[in-house]
């Protein structure tokens, strides 16, 4: 008599965002941020720092980077074990580590990597060596599902500013042109009672996302927070518009409910646990 095949259900697992970037000791942006993002939208965070700051809401006081061997022995530990769904890319300080970053992501075929090209931080403090900005461009825009700089970093890469809305256009189509398959320009450094961010990709789509203006001190670590948003739901399966979509509402309301509390003396952060505790996304 043959005994009937058992076949056991498949486990359920979370959904792993993998978080590459720089810790901010005042807990306001880099890995402390997408932690705080990742949990908030139901995702399982993991990280690689780059790189350890000594930061606040005044300012960055120090950096320390983390070596390029260690950076990549943390990368393959999460990869070779967990698995990764998505990435997001925030602070790379030298040449070296974007590439140890980019090997990574090719060795272990990492997919829908987010990056953001920090490159200035809220205060105002440059975060890049000036030589790493090329590597960057070379190595990573390629690899990238999307590339989101602000108005100073996207300045920064195409050597030109970026002035009024009529600019974002132009500036979109020339960051395509250095290699990224999509790229969301943010426009929230731009004067007016409105927010216009530009979303495009190189296979033709154009979306303007729009919001009022959100009065408030408290934007550290914005940035960081929408990036690693759309890592979260690029994990869980949404396209880019959608995921970009969800993301900006999702820092909108991060913003406004953080709005008016008092954090440290300078650039306050976000308010990332406003929401009810989102249910954690499990996968088969």
């Amino acid at each position: 008599m043959t005994t009937p095949t058992s076949f056991a259900s498949p486990q359920p697992r979370y959904v792993r965002v993998l978080s590459i970037a720089g810790s901010d000791s005042g807990g306001g942006a880099g890995i402390q941020a997408d932690l705080k993002t990742f949990s908030a939208l139901g995702c399982y965070g993991m990280t690689a720092i780059t790189a350890i700051t000594a930061q606040n809401t005044l300012g960055v006081t120090g950096i320390h980077g983390v070596p390029p061997d260690m950076l990549r022995a943390q990368i393959d530990a999460v990869a070779q074990d967990i698995g990764v769904d998505a990435v997001k890319i925030g602070m790379l300080a030298s040449p070296e580590v974007v590439r140890v970053v980019a090997q990574a992501i090719r060795t272990h075929r990492l997919p829908h990597v987010v990056l953001d090209p920090v490159m200035v931080a809220t205060s105002g403090d440059r975060l890049i060596a000036r030589e790493t900005v090329q590597v960057l461009v070379n190595e990573l825009f390629p690899l990238a599902a999307v590339v989101t700089p602000n108005l100073d970093e996207a300045a920064l890469l195409l050597g030109r500013e970026i002035e009024g809305i009529d600019d974002l256009d132009d500036a979109v189509r020339d960051l395509l042109a250095l290699g990224a398959p999509a790229v969301l320009l943010k426009g929230g450094h731009l004067k007016g009672e409105r927010v216009v961010d530009l979303l495009a990709t190189r296979s033709g789509l154009r979306q303007r996302l729009e919001s009022a203006r959100i009065a408030t001190h408290n934007g550290h670590g914005t940035g960081c927070t929408l990036s690693s948003a759309i890592a979260a739901f690029l994990a869980q399966g949404h396209k880019l518009p959608q995921a970009v979509e969800k993301a900006r509402a999702y820092i909108l309301g991060a913003i406004a409910a953080g709005a008016d509390v008092h954090t440290g003396q300078g650039h306050g952060p976000l308010n990332h646990g406003y929401a009810p505790v989102a249910q954690v996304v499990l996968r088969a």
